[in-house]
């Protein structure tokens, strides 16, 4: 038996063929090299229908988390290829999850006439690369590979059951728009700040997996205004501050093994994550050093309650809306977004424990705070 067709497979596959065809088209006017190929709407449409059906079913209890790569074996360097080429179906792809559910791993996807197989494994992808992954049982995300230098993905459109949400690339021309956002939309950050908006955005990350919510505070390097946002004294204040990312940062690349330098990375970034964990805040420089956590946040002495913020998701067709801190979320919410009215050079990130993410940043256009909803940018 074969499973009924993903109603929303099709409908979004002929948008997704324009997105990749206009920023191939844009890359090769560019002289991009090592370009991936355009994925046409049937290909599309058969990738996702797979992978949906797939991502309902289990393999030894556990529901699979899977990558999909569109290219052919030729355009994948040091890839791992099957000798008896396998089809792009459900079962296929849910015996398969097991061996390839680390990040990093994509299961490579290409046709042959008007069908489609899977060949093989990769780590390498060519530039623009159409890329289909199953997080959790029906919620898949489209993304494509960016530059080669930076080897990053951005997310396109996310799927999730019945429900689309293409990402609006074009919110970068907020005049508003925090690096962090900006970096995730596409838009790379200046290269004094590349490094530190990287490191955030992989925080962010890790925040949001380990489920129990949290707060981060982002504060300039070298002041103490953020002290006066806080509800003395604070139970887990740093002396020194730690500096363990901030020194990572700031190493000499080629004074160690890639390799080691990004583990290393990982391992310090999972440990500042992990104390958003505790109740209150985190409370981090922009230059990565950590002064505290468990902080409590009240309103700055001589400042007004903040009663009203601007609403975004850079999702087309959202509309921004200006609502009450309140009917963002609950305690932590509010008193990120009395944070980011007290302490308008810093910025406040939110995640709560059912995978929502928010960040709040004051908007000198708006003459108030601007909340960014940005989950759909971390999956």
């Amino acid at each position: 038996m074969t499973e009924p067709a993903y109603p929303v497979a099709r409908a979004i596959a002929p948008l997704v063929e324009r997105h990749f065809a206009r920023h191939l088209a844009a890359e090769r006017g560019r002289g991009g090299q090592d370009l991936a190929p355009p994925p046409q709407a049937d290909a599309i449409e058969a990738v996702i229908d797979a992978a949906f059906w797939a991502s309902l079913r289990r393999e030894e209890k556990f529901p699979p988390t899977i990558s999909l790569a569109y290219l052919p074996p030729e355009q994948a360097e040091r890839s791992i290829r099957f000798e008896q080429r396998l089809p792009l179906a459900p079962d296929a792809l849910t015996r398969l999850a097991p061996a390839v559910e680390r990040p990093g791993i994509h299961l490579g996807v290409w046709r042959d006439g008007e069908a489609f197989y899977v060949w093989g494994a990769t780590r390498a992808l060519p530039t623009l690369c159409f890329v289909l992954e199953v997080i959790a049982p029906g919620l898949l995300v489209i993304k494509h590979r960016r530059s080669e230098e930076s080897g990053k993905f951005l997310n396109v459109a996310v799927l999730e059951g019945d429900q689309i949400k293409v990402l609006d690339h074009q919110a970068i021309s907020m005049p508003d728009c925090p690096p962090l956002v900006a970096s995730l939309l596409g838009f790379d950050s200046p290269s004094s700040s590349a490094d530190s908006v990287h490191v955030l955005i992989r925080l962010a990350v890790s925040m949001r997996a380990h489920g129990r919510g949290g707060s981060l505070l982002v504060v300039p390097q070298n002041t103490p205004a953020w002290r006066e946002s806080m509800i003395g004294p604070i139970s887990y204040a740093v002396m020194p501050a730690y500096s363990e990312l901030s020194e990572l940062l700031r190493e000499d690349p080629g004074g160690r093994d890639q390799r080691q330098w990004q583990e290393a990375l990982r391992r310090a970034i999972d440990v500042v994550a992990g104390l958003t964990a505790v109740d209150g805040a985190m409370v981090l420089t922009d230059q990565c050093d950590l002064l505290a956590f468990g902080a409590k946040i009240g309103r700055r002495e001589g400042w007004a309650q903040v009663e009203r913020v601007l609403r975004t998701e850079p999702i087309e067709g959202a509309a921004a809306r200006i609502v009450h801190p309140g009917e963002i979320g609950g305690t932590r919410h509010l008193s990120a977004a009395q944070f980011g009215q007290d302490q308008r050079d810093s910025v406040a990130l939110v995640a709560s424990q059912d995978g929502r993410f928010t960040v709040f940043a004051w908007s000198p256009p708006q003459e108030m705070v601007h909340a960014f909803r940005i989950e759909s940018l971390l999956l």
